[in-house]
């Protein structure tokens, strides 16, 4: 009879931490930190400055018709020449001695403001809060998940969407010098990435290089058209067309 009893209780015991089991997992399923949504970061179309996380796919048909909206806006114009173009022209690398953008002047330099912008579980360099030295990251130029440490570097590097080369080809060798520091540290132009598809990119547009997974053209084509617009640097008409085509135009 106490056999019976004491089954009976932790019958209930059990079923009664299951419940709350289940109660608690109801709460963390609209929880940011979900696997495969805070984890794929946000779509563009819901990031105009570029402050939040990631590159999420844009895959319904009202967002993608949005995107193509957006995108029409872009204008175009030949590409010019890459005469006079170097890095520097665009300011040290990754300076947080940035006027009229996001993170900028916030102590930090913008590699480790992007990665901590798109990371998860992010560890810094002795508590600073600052330098980035590990961390999990969704690369969407991939579609994989990524273990990261700064001991290797490379394996996930900053892309800057709208190249830096194809800025100064496209009107940027005409601006002033801080517009360019502008551009090359705008959250809004920055993505971390696969160092192979960043090194494979180079300077392309649309036309000649895309992301790996697929997934995420649609949202690729709109950021490239957000940077485009706020900086007011056209893209080759071929690039347009492309941008249009991968958002079902």
């Amino acid at each position: 009879m106490r056999s019976r009893r004491r089954s009976a209780v932790v019958t209930v015991v059990l079923l009664g931490s299951l419940a709350l089991g289940g109660c608690t997992g109801g709460k963390t399923s609209g929880d940011s930190t979900k696997p495969g949504s805070a984890s794929r970061g946000t779509s563009p179309l819901q990031n105009p400055d570029g402050t939040k996380p990631g590159l999420a796919p844009v895959t319904s048909d009202a967002d993608r018709k949005a995107g193509r909206e957006l995108i029409a806006k872009v204008k175009t114009a030949d590409a010019g020449p890459k005469t006079g173009y170097d890095r520097d022209q665009f300011g040290p690398a990754w300076t947080d001695n940035v006027d009229g953008i996001p993170l900028g002047h916030n102590n930090c330099g913008t590699r480790d403001d992007v990665l901590a912008r798109d990371g998860q579980k992010v560890e810094h360099k002795d508590a600073s809060g600052c330098v980035v030295t590990g961390m999990t990251i969704w690369d969407p130029y991939t579609g994989k998940t990524v273990q990261w440490t700064k001991q290797q570097a490379s394996k996930i590097q900053i892309d800057h969407v709208m190249p830096l080369s194809y800025d100064w080809q496209q009107g940027a060798a005409q601006w002033e010098k801080a517009k360019r520091v502008q551009i090359a540290n705008d959250p809004l132009n920055l993505i971390p990435a696969d160092g192979s598809q960043n090194a494979s990119k180079g300077d392309s547009g649309p036309a000649s290089w895309l992301p790996a997974n697929t997934e995420v053209h649609c949202a690729y084509a709109i950021r490239w058209a957000q940077v485009s617009l706020k900086y007011q640097l056209p893209v080759t008409p071929a690039d347009k067309k492309t941008m249009l085509s991968l958002c079902g135009g």
